[in-house]
């Protein structure tokens, strides 16, 4: 039989009446003729309340125990889809991650897949299961503990199986209808797409987009596995929502695909470091060793005299998320203090915000720095950093005028008409 692959998450089984609407969508496969593999997430809320229980119990906790308490959102999630689907008079068994068995790392918190064999699942579908409904976001270690696999378990997972048992497709259903080209909370000519290719979909989330974790759409890209994202709260059909894809599969795309933004931003400066080899390398290894995630790099190499010669000098500036910043200066200092580096003075900015625009037709089409920045130039918006990759420009900007450059840029690029 053919197989497919349903996530649903927490907000899409967030009570006994969403998880009957959640199988109904399931059954509907089954008479279409598929053997379904479906991932749950723990019911909304239930995640937040066990990390809170742990907390409160033990500040300092065993992460092996941490795993063992917060895993449970998804069991009970498993359980009550199966039942239900068996009220729905479809063969369903709910599957723990041990059972699989999900095999990870033993990185508690933050596993990652090692292997899913399909033995187990595939005995049972030979003997007449239609539905395997399996616990998102948790694994088995090497040592038969109890893991779980961070922010996006579940979707990860979903991408996972897909993978492992060459399903047909993956589909993420959730409480939007699928990928736009913005946010439509920000701009109202926000348009769905109706495909993206992996590599758009990648930027877009690792720039702020919100729809997909960015971990599950690598793995998808590695694996060739199609993604689709839809709505649990509306009637869908096999067109409904956007297909995440190989760029073979889109016959013709804009130039640019979508604008993301991220809020949460800073800008740190470090004033007056000396110019010589090694430089960068002391100032982001130190950043990396004390966990800071570093974005956008821009280096200003100038000169100043000293003790009567001329000696070249640098300022270097980066970006990194505004809940690092304390982090990112006490590694600073530190280092600056080891006499490991040295700067004059350590300038941060917490108003900022990164807007950047995405699509795979920017690798054949000139022009789309020049219309980016001509837009924001249009709205009096002042760019205080820019970087970019094949298919993305990033710039740095005051946040205060954030959702004012995405909606000038969806309109520069006419993202609100289909391709």
């Amino acid at each position: 039989m053919p197989l497919l692959v349903m996530k649903f998450g927490g907000t899409s089984v967030a009570d006994l009446d969403r998880i009957a609407n959640a199988a109904a969508k399931v059954k509907r496969e089954v008479e279409r003729g598929y053997d379904v593999i479906v991932i749950v997430s723990a019911m909304s809320g239930r995640t937040n309340e066990l990390v809170g229980w742990v907390e409160s119990t033990s500040p300092m906790y065993d992460a092996r125990e941490y795993d063992a308490v917060v895993s449970s959102g998804e069991n009970v999630t498993a359980g009550l889809m199966a039942m239900r689907l068996q009220e729905m008079d479809v063969p369903a068994r709910s599957w723990q991650g041990w059972q699989v068995p999900i095999k990870t790392t033993s990185a508690h918190g933050a596993a990652r897949f090692v292997d899913i064999p399909r033995d187990n699942i595939d005995a049972k579908f030979a003997e007449g299961m239609k539905v395997a409904v399996v616990a998102g976001f948790q694994g088995l270690s090497e040592e038969n503990r109890i893991t779980t696999l961070g922010r996006g378990g579940s979707d990860t997972t979903a991408v996972a199986f897909a993978a492992a048992f060459g399903a047909e497709r993956c589909d993420i259903y959730t409480d939007v209808d699928g990928i736009y080209t913005t946010d439509p909370r920000v701009s109202d000519k926000a348009r769905k797409l109706d495909k993206i290719a992996f590599e758009e979909m990648l930027e877009l989330a690792s720039l702020g987009a919100k729809v997909l974790q960015t971990r599950s759409v690598e793995l998808a890209m590695r694996n060739n596995v199609r993604l689709r994202v839809l709505s649990s709260f509306e009637d869908t059909d096999e067109t409904s929502g956007t297909l995440v894809c190989g760029e073979d599969e889109i016959m013709e795309s804009k130039v640019v695909s979508g604008v993301a933004f991220s809020r949460d931003e800073a800008k740190m400066t470090l004033v007056t470091v000396e110019d010589r080899p090694g430089i960068a390398s002391a100032i982001f290894g130190t950043l990396a060793d004390a966990g800071v995630n570093v974005d956008m790099i821009v280096q200003n190499i100038s000169e100043r005299d000293y003790e009567g010669h001329t000696e070249a000098v640098t300022d270097m500036t980066f970006s990194c998320p505004i809940n690092q910043v304390s982090r990112a200066k006490q590694a600073l200092e530190a280092a600056a203090q080891a006499n490991k580096l040295g700067y004059e003075d350590l300038i941060v900015d917490t108003e900022v915000a990164k807007v950047s625009v995405v699509g795979i037709g920017m690798r054949s089409h000139a022009g789309v720095a020049a219309t980016m920045f001509k837009a924001l130039a249009a709205e009096n918006v002042n760019i205080k950093v820019i970087a970019t990759s094949e298919i993305k420009i990033s710039v740095l900007i005051d946040r205060k005028y954030m959702e004012l450059a995405v909606q000038a840029l969806h309109d520069a690029f006419e993202l609100e008409k289909a391709g």
